[in-house]
Parts: structure tokens; sequence; C-alpha cells
């Protein structure tokens, strides 16, 4: 539910937008339980306050790489109750591609140039807190153009569409309103990526999760 309070803890090394994050989460009912400019102190308020939702920049002090995915990549590891949303200016696939090596569930990966309006931030997160994806398309994108794609290449142009949109955390009747086709279309084509994907239904395996996490592995790798 968007009405649902949230508890967020902020990573994100620019005072300016920092603080202005800050207003604005809270102009929106959120709770921000720690706001940080480290990796370090990333991982302590997490640990301390045990947010819903982490939002965390990719590139922050000492070295301004990679430092506050690999944070969130730990996160994943210890607090794994927690929410994830990258919220930054890059692309990191390497990393990335860790950071969903567990499940899709609970992670969102936005760019903050691609961010129009502060609603569609917020839904991100209201999503991501209750279990949900929220991925930019460009992101998925930029995955898609980094490295091997052995299975992906054997999907046709329509049912790699499905697949990003499946990436993104849209459900089969999502996308069917998204294409403008029937939801049985869509389950066609949700089929033919598992079968090309060599996924086999089991009463105890999630084969969407798996083929967006393979769909992830093998763009990122």
């Amino acid at each position: 539910m968007i009405n649902r309070h949230l508890r967020v803890v902020l990573a994100e090394d620019s005072v300016v937008l920092r603080d202005g994050m800050v207003e604005l989460l809270r102009a929106r009912g959120c709770e921000v339980a720690a706001a940080v400019g480290t990796a370090p102190e990333l991982l302590a308020a997490v640990a301390e306050h045990r947010p819903d939702v982490a939002v965390v920049d990719i590139r922050m002090p000492p070295t301004h790489t990679d430092e506050g995915i690999r944070a969130a990549v730990e996160i994943r590891a210890t607090a794994p109750g927690t929410g994830i949303l990258v919220f930054s200016q890059h692309v990191e696939t390497t990393w990335a591609s860790r950071l969903f090596a567990h499940g899709a569930s609970g992670i969102g990966y936005l760019l903050k140039e691609r961010v129009a309006r502060t609603s569609e931030f917020v839904e991100a997160l209201h999503r991501v807190a209750d279990g949900g994806a929220a991925l930019d398309p460009e992101f998925v994108t930029q995955l898609m153009r980094g490295g091997r794609r052995s299975r992906v290449d054997t999907l046709s142009p329509r049912e790699r569409e499905v697949l990003e949109l499946m990436a993104q955390g849209h459900s089969n009747r999502s996308i069917a309103g998204l294409l403008a086709v029937s939801e049985r279309a869509v389950e066609k084509h949700v089929a033919a990526v598992f079968t090309k994907f060599g996924l086999r239904a089991t009463d105890a395996d999630n084969r969407r999760v798996k083929a967006v996490l393979a769909f992830l592995a093998e763009s990122g790798a």
C-alpha cells in the first residue's frame, strides 16, 4: 500500500542532495531513521535501525567507485528483510548482478536523471518495501548490452520485451496492459521464455524469478 509507513535509511554522499531527499521523504510520510554519507555508516545505520528500505548511491567515499553497491550486497546477505533501492547516476553491472544473486524481490535500481516525478521514487520505495522490484528500463537495457547473452539471444523481440518487463517487476496482467495484448498472449510469451531458458516446472521452483535472474546474470556477466 502506498500509504504504509516506511522507515528509511538513506546513503548519499552529496550533502545537498541528501538533505533534499530527507525533506522529500518526510513530506511524503516516510520516517528517515538515518541519512549518511559513507558505506560504513550505511551498514551501521541498517544494523541499528532495521529499516524497511535502504536507499543507496553506488559511488561513495573514499574511492567513489562501488562502495555503495558493495554495501548493498552485504545488507542483502546480513539483513535480507531490508529492501534495497539503488539510486544512482551509474549502472554497475558486476555488483548489480551479485545484488540479484539470491532473488529479485525487494530490490530496486533507479537512475537519478530518469526519475521524472517524486511520486515515482516514493512508489518505487513502497514497491521494494513490499517485496517487489523497481528496475529502470535503461538499467535493464545496459545490463543486456553488457555481456554474454547466449540464452537471451534466442528470444524473439516480443519475448525479450516481456522478459524486460518481468525484470522490472510487472505481473502478466500489467505487461498485457503495457503492450496492449491479451493476458493469454503474455502467458504464451512467458512460457516460451521458460522453455528457451530450460526452466522446467516443479512444485518448489519459482521459474519467473529464475528467468529474471538468468537474464540479469547473463546480461551483466
